[in-house]
């Protein structure tokens, strides 16, 4: 039984899932570029996935910083110091002229945009108890993933249209109103705790706290290899989409909306069931949709059957998989010491993040001929995010 949840205005949980929104959305809306940069700085594909793995890298660093900052300093602060910076970073990008400086934006952009996914997550684990914060954070995603799901869509079009920088020019503009909007909007939401105040280094000592425990370990790393299932796919389908199947970049954002679309299916689902079935059920569910639909990949392959559609079928069910099992594992997350709030969903993130940077730049190493290289990460993926959700459950069960 759960207790009754806060009432909390629908314009107050709108500007948080705008601000979560943000960093997915400049994530995936520069996809369907990539390929086409190779010609534009007159470089190779390995070069041009620095775009994607350093943005990846400097979510994974900010999420790691924001987190135990705001257990300090308070949640509003930190997040308009993160959104600053991505205003910042986004118009270096736009006035990029070489592979570098774009690279160097693309990482101020991340180290600010970061604030926003793991604040944003936190204030929902402020203001409702665990499992009401699985629920919530369901919705959140729901509402967050339209962005996202439009992105690659919109970005393949502006690519097609006008050009590259113009994606950088839309992301300006965005920045701009989801800060405005979240300076006028949000509130601080950290309650104050009793005894001695939280110092800079007992904050980052958090993390070896966590890292500590089981059942944080089981939460963190299922839902680093889960989301690492989804880079897998994301570092190496522009390049499948574009070079192997001689598709265009819109081509590629049209065929995005299935996956998002089943990521929204999942996290209804998760936002349904949760508060009734409990968050591990959810994520055993889910984990083991996203290991299969991952592996159902190669099967595609093994009897050649790879088309656009083919491409995306199994990506979908990965999508369906991660809507049920995200929302449940970050709820555990934040939930397993709550003064370190912030910190766990910090550490969280960054776990996510890193995998995800690791499996994607993998993935540009190797993928040249054959979406290979994509079907073995993503079976990877899957089955390592099974193993750790095993640890959490059988850490639930011993208490510790």
């Amino acid at each position: 039984m759960t207790s009754a949840a806060p009432k909390v205005p629908l314009i107050f949980m709108v500007a948080v899932t705008a601000i979560i929104a943000l960093g997915p959305l400049t994530l995936n809306i520069f996809l369907p570029s990539m390929p086409d940069l190779v010609g534009v700085f007159d470089t190779d594909y390995e070069t041009i996935q620095l775009v994607l793995t350093l943005f990846l890298v400097g979510l994974a660093i900010a999420q790691l910083i924001y987190g135990p900052l705001s257990d300090i300093f308070g949640r509003r602060p930190m997040l308009f110091v993160g959104l600053f910076l991505f205003l910042i970073g986004t118009v270096i990008c736009l006035v990029a002229q070489s592979i570098e400086v774009l690279v160097f934006g693309r990482v101020i952009q991340a180290l600010g945009g970061g604030a926003g996914l793991v604040l944003g997550r936190t204030i929902v684990r402020d203001l409702f108890d665990r499992e009401q914060t699985a629920s919530r954070l369901a919705y959140v995603n729901m509402g967050m993933v339209v962005a996202p799901m439009l992105a690659p869509l919109v970005g393949g079009y502006l690519d097609e249209w006008l050009g590259w920088r113009s994606i950088f020019a839309l992301i300006l503009a965005l920045g701009a109103l989801v800060t405005a909007g979240a300076w006028r909007i949000l509130h601080e939401t950290m309650k104050p705790m009793g005894g001695e105040a939280i110092s800079f280094a007992s904050s980052f000592a958090s993390f070896a706290h966590l890292l500590r425990m089981p059942v944080f370990r089981g939460y963190a790393f299922q839902g680093a290899f889960s989301v690492g299932t989804f880079f897998a796919f994301v570092g190496g389908a522009p390049y499948v989409m574009m070079e192997l199947l001689g598709q265009s970049a819109s081509d590629y954002g049209r065929y995005f909306i299935g996956v998002a679309a089943m990521f929204i299916v999942g996290n209804f689902i998760a936002g349904k069931l949760s508060p009734k079935v409990g968050i591990n059920l959810m994520i055993t569910l889910g984990t083991l949709t996203t290991l299969l639909a991952g592996a159902s990949f190669s099967l595609v392959l093994l009897f050649q059957w790879l088309s656009p559609l083919t491409l995306f079928l199994p990506m979908m069910g990965v999508g369906l998989g991660n809507g049920m099992s995200a929302p449940n594992s970050l709820a555990g997350v934040v939930s397993v010491d709550t003064s370190r709030a912030g910190a766990a969903a910090g550490l969280s993130g960054c776990l996510q993040m890193m995998v995800g940077a690791a499996m994607s730049y993998m993935i540009g190493l190797f993928i040249v001929d054959s979406a290979w290289p994509m079907a073995i990460a993503m079976t990877l993926g899957g089955s390592l995010a099974l193993a750790f959700h095993l640890t959490a459950q059988r850490g639930v069960a011993s208490g510790t």
